[in-house]
């Protein structure tokens, strides 16, 4: 599991860098098929992969505000901010029961943390599908999805 969070955070990076080519209103243009822009699809990301990890730790959730994170600089740091946390998460977590069920406060299901974190990567490997389709309808190639050829070293 540890690989695959590497593998979104290194795509996510890769996402970041490519939309240093985008103007600021074409970041924030609504998009149709998904959450709303480029910027806040990557923003809703990091929110939920954060959420989920901080269900499974017991803790409350941090509600983060778009209108607060609003450019691609913020983003980008929301994101560093927060995968900290998430690396210290997955270090000292990693032998913990996957069966152990997990309440989150936005739903009244419990869930097992093996399903929060399998579909926390499912998650984003979704919405960067959408980012690439948007990718392709501004006229640029889209970031590599590749799994096979990365250099995992973050944890």
């Amino acid at each position: 599991m540890i690989k695959f969070f590497e593998y979104n955070w290194q795509v996510r990076d890769e996402w970041f860098n490519w939309c240093k080519q985008l103007s600021t209103e074409d970041l924030l243009k609504d998009r149709i098929g998904g959450v709303g822009s480029i910027l806040y699809t990557l923003f809703h990301i990091i929110d939920v992969e954060y959420s989920w990890i901080r269900a499974i730790e017991g803790k409350d959730d941090v509600v983060v505000q778009f209108n607060d994170y609003n450019t691609l600089e913020k983003v980008k740091s929301l994101s560093d901010t927060f995968r900290n946390d998430i690396v210290k998460f997955i270090q000292t977590n990693s032998d913990e029961s996957n069966d152990q069920l997990v309440s989150v406060p936005w739903d009244e299901d419990t869930y097992s943390r093996s399903g929060i974190l399998h579909h926390i990567v499912a998650h984003e490997i979704h919405h960067v599908g959408q980012l690439s389709v948007w990718a392709r309808e501004v006229e640029l190639s889209p970031v590599s999805a590749n799994f096979i050829g990365r250099d995992f070293k973050l944890i």
